[in-house]
């Protein structure tokens, strides 16, 4: 196959990009390819583990935020797996990552190569994937450690304020910073009380759409406004409100008791 430009070409599978999209395709391939080589074996599946600066460098053309909105996707959408269990250290949150085959169709992959039977595996031989159309393999793992010196900051999802603030930046149009300690304790607040990453996106939505037009309140759309511990709650409760079904109002006919008389 001749190429337009002389480079290692990454592959896109048109069955994956029906169900993932074109992003999520390129991802899960990479994921997949990776694992093929990945002797991080863990309850009977190949992980492997990346940051989101090293994603960048795999894949150049995507920031770190496209890369972590196309990941959190295809999470939620149960393609791909993430944990931060398989750490030696509890503060250390770089994150493991592997697919859920069985939400594949079987001839996707052959999951024989990327499943293990025991512990520890037998290395799989690169001869199993074709490496001159996935690309040059990354034979050695970069391993990045986030350490968090504050009691408080280590029990933060980290992912989900990231993910957070830069969803209310794309709405805005303002350039919040997830790593601000004030940010990180509001939202890791809310999540300890039960809420979720959806409910902040959720809030978002609804008070830019009232407030983005406004300029004098517009400047209330940041994180110590939002996500305060009261006007959260108040900013939810008032969602409920306007997501709650109004009730269709019945029309009966009218009826003519006259015309019951005609004939006396």
């Amino acid at each position: 196959m001749k190429l337009l430009i002389d480079e290692e070409p990454i592959p896109l599978l048109p069955s994956l990009v029906h169900l993932v999209g074109i992003n999520g395709a390129l991802v899960m391939q990479q994921v997949h390819f990776r694992s093929l080589i990945s002797k991080n074996v863990r309850d009977g599946h190949r992980w492997i583990y990346k940051t989101y600066s090293d994603w960048t460098k795999e894949f150049t053309f995507w920031s770190s935020n496209t890369i972590r909105r196309i990941i959190y996707d295809l999470e939620e959408k149960g393609y791909l797996i993430s944990a931060h269990h398989h750490n030696r250290m509890k503060i250390d949150n770089t994150k493991w990552y592997r697919i859920d085959y069985t939400k594949l169709p079987v001839s996707t992959f052959e999951l024989e190569q990327v499943t293990c039977s025991e512990v520890p595996c037998a290395p799989v031989e690169v001869k199993q994937v074709h490496v001159p159309e996935l690309g040059k393999p990354i034979t050695k793992e970069l391993k990045e450690s986030l350490i968090i010196k504050n009691k408080d900051q280590v029990e933060i999802n980290l992912d989900v304020a990231h993910s957070v603030i830069d969803y209310l930046n794309d709405k805005t149009g303002k350039q919040f910073k997830a790593t601000s300690p004030a940010t990180k304790k509001l939202i890791g607040g809310r999540l300890k009380e039960g809420y979720t990453r959806e409910d902040f996106m959720k809030v978002i939505d609804l008070k830019a759409s009232q407030w983005m037009n406004h300029a004098e309140f517009n400047r209330f759309l940041r994180p110590s406004t939002l996500f305060s511990i009261t006007n959260f709650e108040n900013y939810m409760n008032e969602l409920a409100v306007v997501q709650k079904p109004k009730k269709r109002l019945v029309v009966l006919p009218m009826l003519d008791f006259n015309k019951g008389d005609e004939h006396v």
